[in-house]
């Protein structure tokens, strides 16, 4: 049995969305940019996509700017918003537990002179609006805090935070690429500057993902060319990709969203039954339907996930992008975990192939695994002596 779950890690493509897609890569493979009629069905093609897209949060299309995934969004989002409105000043609010990208990015303006204040969070990892009220200064020009996060799943109060940023007259941004159709966003009823959202998390393509920008919101742009996606984002649009973006915005359900949502409480349900000595990571209310993210204590998580992995259970240590580390994950650490503890945890996340059945045969292999490993494991022994 092959079971799959390192789904924020990245999705099948579902079988509707390729044959959406298939088109694009052999009969209508214009450029979008030409005006020919090829290149006229490519156009027709990309506008429609973005006008599914932009539906899909309350937007208006010219506020949805194509881009190759999440990573350049947040990329475009932080670094434009940055060098674009430096007369306004040079300060910059986000978290510990963002996406590296987010955080990298922080790091690379640092170096460039802005100043970058990184918020705690509770042990839930929920943001501290009292601490983003009082960390928010006179230079300060952007927050940019996640919504759902890829770890642990929790799921930040974007109507506070934006309300926080109004009224202080400062852009938000935030990364939704794990809650982008399992969380609604209405854009109309929620301050929000910017989004970043993406494909690959919701059974479309990898390599496509898009920012909303708000208009009216000053952001130079991020790669200059042709004059692509409104002047912000040169490049020849990735057609196919886009489309099948629009396909998959196009086909999410919520009845799918309930049953991932009764299969990860299953799943917590059982680990917390039948295996002694965890600790489940993140919220019990207010996280993403799919996520399930535990800390195996006195064992190490890249062992268990290897142990798993001869059983046919593909799971993950934390995000994907720094699945390679041998560091504790920095979401963890900022919840107050130790790095010894933190080093024992295993992130499961689902999506609507997964079955009970799977979630039967995971509960019983990681039961004998973690027993396994926990019988050579010296931390084990000296809590047992």
């Amino acid at each position: 049995m092959k079971i799959y779950l390192d789904n924020a890690a990245t999705t099948k493509v579902d079988d509707e969305i390729i044959k959406a897609m298939q088109p694009y890569f052999d009969e209508k493979y214009g450029n979008p940019s030409s005006l020919h009629t090829y290149g006229q069905e490519a156009k027709q093609a990309l506008e429609s996509a973005r006008e599914t897209i932009a539906k899909s949060i309350n937007a208006e299309p010219s506020e949805i700017i194509f881009t190759s995934g999440g990573t350049e969004s947040n990329n475009l989002a932080i670094k434009e918003i940055a060098f674009t409105n430096r007369d306004k000043g040079n300060h910059i609010i986000t978290t510990k537990v963002e996406h590296d990208c987010v955080l990298n990015s922080c790091k690379l303006l640092e170096k460039l002179g802005f100043e970058v204040t990184y918020l705690n969070v509770d042990e839930e990892g929920f943001l501290k609006l009292d601490e983003l009220k009082a960390a928010i200064k006179k230079e300060t020009i952007l927050v940019s805090v996640i919504h759902g996060n890829n770890e642990i799943g929790t799921i930040n109060d974007l109507d506070a935070i934006g309300n926080i940023c109004k009224e202080k007259n400062i852009y938000f941004h935030t990364d939704a690429c794990q809650s982008f159709t399992k969380v609604p966003i209405d854009v109309k009823k929620t301050n929000i500057d910017l989004i970043t959202i993406n494909s690959h998390k919701i059974h479309g393509p990898k390599g496509v993902g898009a920012l909303f920008i708000k208009k009216g919101t000053k952001i130079g742009a991020y790669q200059h060319g042709g004059g692509q996606e409104f002047n912000k984002r040169s490049g020849t649009e990735n057609i196919p990709g886009i489309v099948g973006f629009a396909k998959a915005v196009e086909i999410a359900k919520k009845t799918d969203l309930n049953k991932i949502e009764k299969l990860r409480n299953l799943l917590i349900e059982k680990i917390e039954k039948e295996i002694p000595e965890v600790k489940l990571n993140g919220p019990r209310k207010k996280r993403l339907q799919n996520n399930v993210n535990f800390i195996f204590k006195f064992i190490e998580g890249e062992g268990l996930l290897i142990k798993l992995d001869d059983e046919g259970i593909m799971a993950s240590t934390g995000s994907a992008c720094s699945s390679k580390s041998l560091e504790p994950s920095h979401v963890l650490l900022a919840l107050g975990i130790s790095p010894v503890i933190a080093h024992g945890s295993i992130r499961f996340s689902l999506s609507k192939y997964n079955t009970e059945e799977e979630m039967d045969y995971t509960v019983k292999k990681l039961k004998e695994k973690v027993a396994e490993l926990r019988s050579i494991s010296p931390l084990w022994s000296d809590k047992n002596v």
